[in-house]
């Protein structure tokens, strides 16, 4: 099982394609809170849904001074559709392998209908500025997840 992280850790750092096979890096946005969301596949409805909130709280939450990336196990041609059949506004990122998914702690067991799984544990964690963990929020919501991180963040 994957450690959790928890506030004050350092956030680990990553680099992986976006939706057009660009390289992405926390790093690339240092100076800059960034929400990390995790989720489990592109194109399916809670994640479309989770996906779209970002979308149109992206203005709000870039003018708080946050960045928004969303990273899945998707390939990057699936992002691509995923992006373009929503008209989706925030980065979104492959991570294929999960390693990603594995040091945020957001890949691992979970409950999915009374079943122990292995999966995508849909995730949240806020970045500040100096790359350290700020809040790190697991098993989330799909649907009132970003309306509830605007208000806990106080935007």
């Amino acid at each position: 099982m994957t450690e959790r992280l928890q506030p004050g850790d350092v956030a680990p750092a990553f680099a992986l394609p976006d939706a057009d096979g660009k390289e992405v890096s926390l790093a690339g946005h240092k100076g800059r809170k960034v929400i990390v969301y995790f989720y489990p596949a592109a194109l399916t409805p809670g994640c479309t849904k989770q996906a779209c909130d970002f979308t149109d709280n992206l203005d709000l939450l870039a003018g708080a001074g946050y960045d928004v990336i969303g990273i899945s196990p998707d390939k990057p041609e699936k992002l691509a559709k995923f992006r373009d059949k929503e008209s989706l506004g925030v980065t979104l990122l492959a991570d294929p392998d999960k390693k990603v998914l594995e040091s945020y702690g957001a890949f691992g067991e979970k409950k999915l209908y009374g079943k122990t799984v292995v999966g995508v544990i849909r995730s949240t964690i806020v970045v500040d500025e100096n790359g350290n963990v700020e809040r790190a929020l697991y098993n989330v919501k799909a649907t009132g997840h970003v309306a509830k991180i605007i208000k806990d963040l106080g935007i």
